[in-house]
């Protein structure tokens, strides 16, 4: 079982990873071109810690494990959704930004006040979200991987629209700081049902993990129920996992706009 297991886990998507390489190239040579003054040195250091964190948990092995359970799936969710889109947002370089918002390939606000278009994406994420963790849908995505795939990439390009008031390369598309926290009261109450689903499950009874279940043919023969459970320890699999699931996603979007509002005051150009 342990060379299965390697076999299995232990896969780098190399095509994905030539595409990080590219993009961070273009990157490099874009923000030489683009960067206003000095100060706008820490950037790539978040832009890159970004490129490196979306290929950690979406390309390498951590992937694959991610899937073993409840709580490493909800952390890697977390991280796609709540930590890398403000980090790429604020390592953009203001300048190239408004280059690009002057072609109309990204939607934008254009002051503190008008934000419909990242407020909507922010609902239907809310809305994706939560049906994306419903046990009928997990199952379904489970068992197709390009649908499961399409579906991430949809919440991942809202993810990013909805982190614009907070996050946005242009200090001045960003909202001021009362309309900021009621943005983020909002953005808090639409992933909330999302983790009221896991905690009422795992007081509930639970619910099996589709994800771990479609990897028990490659890892065991025969296949047990509890193949893939037994591959973590305890707590992983417990009784309240899934509630632990819940509130760390909670934690880490609580964590990840504090994160933001401070990060973007250090890095905005003058």
């Amino acid at each position: 079982m342990d060379t299965l297991f390697l076999e299995q886990f232990l896969v780098w998507n190399i095509p994905f990873l030539a595409g990080c390489l590219l993009v961070g190239i273009l990157y490099v040579y874009l923000f030489g071109r683009f960067k206003q003054n000095d100060d706008a040195r820490k950037k790539p250091l978040f832009f890159f810690l970004a490129l490196i964190s979306l290929y950690a948990v979406t390309g390498s092995p951590l992937a694959a494990a991610s899937h073993l359970a409840f709580s490493l799936h909800m952390l890697q969710m977390s991280l796609l959704y709540f930590i890398i889109p403000p980090l790429l947002l604020l390592g953009v370089p203001a300048r190239l930004y408004r280059r690009i918002r002057e072609l109309r390939v990204w939607p934008t606000c254009s002051n503190s006040r008008r934000f419909f278009l990242p407020k909507t994406s922010l609902l239907m994420f809310g809305a994706l979200f939560l049906l994306y963790h419903l046990p009928f849908v997990l199952d379904l995505l489970a068992q197709y991987s390009l649908l499961q795939n399409v579906y991430s990439v949809m919440l991942f390009v809202l993810a990013v629209s909805m982190w614009m008031p907070i996050a946005s390369p242009d200090s001045n598309e960003r909202l001021a700081w009362q309309e900021m926290k009621r943005y983020a009261w909002l953005s808090g109450a639409v992933i909330m049902p999302a983790c009221v689903v896991f905690i009422a499950n795992a007081f509930l009874g639970g619910m099996s993990n589709p994800f771990g279940s479609q990897y028990m043919p490659q890892l065991c023969t025969p296949v047990q129920s509890d193949s893939v459970n037994g591959l973590l320890p305890y707590p992983f699999h417990s009784e309240y996992e899934q509630a632990f699931a819940g509130v760390l996603m909670l934690g880490v979007h609580k964590a990840s706009i504090l994160m933001s509002c401070r990060l973007g005051n250090k890095t905005d150009e003058a």
